[in-house]
């Protein structure tokens, strides 16, 4: 059923998919429980969908979700407002520069990709943490997230691959 401006609710609903995919990451990575009992960081559960939605369908995650996506995990996670924020706005940039190159990697070039715009967005949040705090913080919990977030990239990719199929892909001929 179509409303008066055209588009269906299930089209606005699967608009809507990306950017809130992005936020159920941030309350994934920052919901306080831990199936390794605190001794493994989360992984970066927001920046995957901002990452994958930046190649794929670009016109719906734009840099304003971006940086709203990043904000919600500072304040959910307790840093510096804007750290996330920051990082995740200079990997969808460099992201959204590259997207030829990256929208041509497959299998490991893929997760490879994605390793190093987790390596670009975590360098960014760990500078301006060091900043804020006038003293650099530990890198082995940073390397460890970055770590748990390309081995959980592959499973997270399947799920938005098969998303984006069954659901986003078929709205670009509308």
């Amino acid at each position: 059923m179509h409303d008066r401006f055209g588009a269906s609710f299930g089209t606005a609903l699967a608009n809507l998919m990306p950017v809130l995919s992005g936020f159920l990451g941030v309350i994934i990575a920052d919901v306080p429980l831990s199936a390794t009992g605190g001794a493994l960081p989360p992984p970066l559960f927001a920046l995957m969908p901002i990452y994958f939605w930046c190649l794929v369908r670009p016109d719906l995650m734009r840099p304003g979700a971006v940086f709203a996506i990043g904000l919600a995990h500072d304040l959910l996670s307790g840093g510096p407002p804007g750290a996330w924020a920051a990082g995740f706005l200079v990997a969808y940039a460099f992201v959204d520069r590259q997207r030829d190159v990256f929208a041509g990697l497959a299998s490991w070039g893929a997760i490879l990709g994605f390793a190093a715009v987790a390596l670009i967005a975590s360098a960014v949040a760990y500078a301006i943490v060091a900043i804020a705090y006038t003293r650099l913080p530990p890198l082995a919990p940073l390397m460890l997230q970055i770590g748990m977030s390309v081995l959980f990239y592959v499973p997270a990719l399947a799920a938005m691959n098969g998303f984006q199929h069954r659901f986003i892909g078929p709205l670009r001929s509308i």
